[in-house]
């Protein structure tokens, strides 16, 4: 299939967190993407939504599936459950501690201090629940940055990140998704699962706190690095690399070709292979450290010789060479070529039809992660307002199997 879909994969029916429960208070982003990792791998997710409204990103469109849905909302809320809760009534309130009270872990990003006015904090909910993980998302802490409102493209720019992308001579660039969300959302998946391990081996739950600016400065990895070892304060390179030449986006006959050259043994091979076997013993690229310093030199050698052909003639001839190389697709492409290469892209998850109409599958991009024994299942699409709200509030207490 030329778009990488494919059906549910076939598993054990059994999720490495089969029996796990989720209250997730959490909207938009970094909680939902996080909770929706854990749901993949089993766990019974229950996204608590306002009256009327529900997550900010059912609201977000266009574009929109074929019932008028959000993809945004679509991209992070599959096999998840959807109960309505006004918090702002005791009945509201009061059952939303009963949620909690069959919970092992509860995910919120409201604005710091949110959470204990409603009398859902960490500390009056411990009380009751000393083995509950409760994991706070928040955009810049429970601190002095309490009162900012914690926005992706904010964060991004205070953070540094836009300071380092663009190119060199325009002005700062945001990265084309909301990067530092699904980064703090991994953070925050990665601190519950050491937090539930930490209780399955003391009976103790404990708070898990991660913060947007943190988790983007820690991402920084090098770019961090450089500054807090060297006190050197990067900018813009466009598609270069401060350290590592060449390793950008170098024109073709037709479209931008990626190069990722990170030793002189890939060099020389680059070299050969674009019909210059000398630029490797040219005292100006012979080492990394010297095709760095030379860097602009070096790109206009090599422009001019990639220039006689196009980036998937390149693109074949480097990779067959050993050179990491590849051009710059388009997200259709992108998938086109993981189903090329057999990785999952796209699943279909099964939808039982409503009253008089045909069920059409639910389109989603796979999980990541392959796990040999449980892996990943796609049991629910995406749900709808307050979907589950009766069946949660009002069914059996046993939670659902993965």
């Amino acid at each position: 299939m030329p778009d990488g879909r494919a059906g549910v994969p076939e598993g054990s029916g059994r999720g490495a967190l089969e029996g796990l429960r989720i209250a997730d208070f959490s909207r938009v982003l970094a909680g939902p993407y996080a909770t929706m990792l854990l749901a993949d791998l089993g766990a019974d997710v229950v996204k608590v939504e306002r009256p009327g409204i529900g997550d900010d990103t059912r609201a977000w469109h266009p574009p929109t599936d074929h019932d008028g849905t959000s993809t945004y909302f679509l991209s992070v809320n599959r096999n998840k459950r959807s109960i309505v809760l006004d918090l702002n009534t005791e009945a509201g309130r009061a059952q939303a501690r009963d949620l909690v009270a069959e919970s092992d872990v509860l995910v919120e990003n409201f604005r710091p201090g949110t959470m204990e006015r409603l009398g859902l904090g960490h500390k009056e909910l411990r009380a009751h629940h000393p083995e509950l993980v409760y994991c706070s998302i928040s955009g810049f802490g429970s601190g002095a940055g309490a009162a900012i409102p914690g926005y992706d493209l904010l964060v991004q720019a205070v953070g540094g990140l836009m300071s380092v992308t663009g190119e060199a001579q325009g002005g700062p660039v945001k990265a084309g998704v909301a990067l530092v969300d699904v980064i703090t959302g991994l953070h925050a998946s990665l601190g519950i699962l050491a937090a539930l391990r930490h209780r399955d081996a003391t009976g103790e739950g404990q708070l898990v706190e991660v913060n947007l600016l943190g988790s983007l400065l820690s991402a920084m990895v090098n770019q961090a690095s450089a500054f807090a070892v060297a006190g050197v304060v990067p900018g813009r390179m466009g598609n270069a690399h401060p350290s590592i030449a060449p390793y950008e986006t170098l024109p073709t006959a037709d479209r931008p070709l990626a190069l990722a050259v990170g030793n002189d043994r890939q060099f020389a091979a680059l070299a050969e292979a674009v019909g210059d076997p000398g630029l490797a013993l040219d005292d100006r690229f012979r080492t990394n450290a010297d095709r760095v310093s030379h860097r602009v030199e070096l790109r206009d050698i090599l422009t001019e010789r990639l220039g006689t052909a196009g980036a998937d003639h390149w693109s074949t001839v480097l990779l067959t060479a050993g050179v990491p190389a590849g051009p710059v697709n388009t997200l259709d492409d992108a998938f086109a070529f993981a189903h090329q290469l057999g990785l999952p892209g796209i699943v279909d998850i099964p939808v039982a039809p409503a009253d008089g109409e045909e069920g059409r599958p639910s389109r989603q991009v796979a999980h990541p992660i392959s796990l040999s024994g449980t892996p990943a299942q796609y049991r629910l699409p995406p749900p709808g307002l307050g979907q589950h709200t009766a069946e949660i509030l009002h069914g059996p207490s046993d939670r659902p199997s993965a």
